[in-house]
């Protein structure tokens, strides 16, 4: 192929919305009906959007959150509705952590991993590891799959109470106690875990051994694309 062709080829992929071979990531989607809002599928699902707050391991607002969306594709938001609906029928409901998470945010994790004075949020997000090591232990990625669109963080509600349910563990907490197989929790809060572990893998998820809450469709349709457009 010459050249010029090559580079044209580079051009119409990007377009659409397609790593090139050196994994940069894409700017937009490939195109707008491959994601969707998933209060429009979804009108009674709750959202604890972290990353576009204050509340979590940085302690500002992440590059790439300009609005308290969650975003997923179709396909993954789809396979969630159909656990949501499920949930509703024993009185529960899923409340939404992250979805789709730019690249632009994980550089920024990137970024705040490199300051080792920068600890103001150790306490609550990991008292009992080094800030050095959450990246070597898989608590971080510096490709997420977040950022492929079809990976999405979230609990279990109450639809009675509104209460989030207790799986022992608090979202994004760095620390053993929050892998799936965790042996420290109470049998009820391992009972809650499973609860939401096996619903999700019945409609086509896989979960995160390290992270409970952490769960990316199996049949993902972009495993090896990541996409870096804002959530607005």
């Amino acid at each position: 192929m010459k050249l010029n062709n090559i580079f044209r080829v580079l051009i119409i992929l990007s377009l659409f919305g397609f790593t090139n071979n050196s994994g940069n990531p894409t700017s937009e989607p490939p195109t707008k009906k491959d994601f969707v809002y998933l209060k429009e599928i979804m009108p009674n699902l709750r959202s604890d959007l972290r990353y576009y707050g204050s509340n979590n391991f940085v302690g500002r607002p992440i590059d790439g959150y300009n609005s308290p969306k969650c975003l997923l594709t179709k396909e993954a938001a789809y396979a969630l509705k159909n656990v949501q609906e499920e949930l509703e029928k024993i009185g529960f409901g899923l409340l939404i952590y992250d979805a789709y998470r730019p690249q632009r945010a994980v550089d920024h994790f990137i970024r705040w991993a490199q300051d080792e004075n920068d600890t103001a949020m150790k306490i609550e997000f990991y008292p009992n590891i080094d800030k050095k090591d959450i990246f070597p232990r898989g608590y971080i990625s510096a490709k997420s799959g977040h950022s492929r669109g079809s990976t999405v963080d979230l609990t279990i509600v109450s639809l009675k109470t509104r209460h989030i349910l207790n799986m022992g563990s608090p979202y994004d907490l760095f620390d053993e106690v929050s892998s799936i197989e965790d042996k420290t929790i109470t049998k009820n809060q391992r009972s809650l875990r499973m609860l939401l572990k096996r619903r999700m893998e019945k409609h086509g998820f896989k979960s995160y051994p390290k992270e409970w809450w952490h769960f990316t469709l199996e049949k993902e349709p972009y495993p090896d694309t990541y996409f870096d457009f804002p959530v607005e």
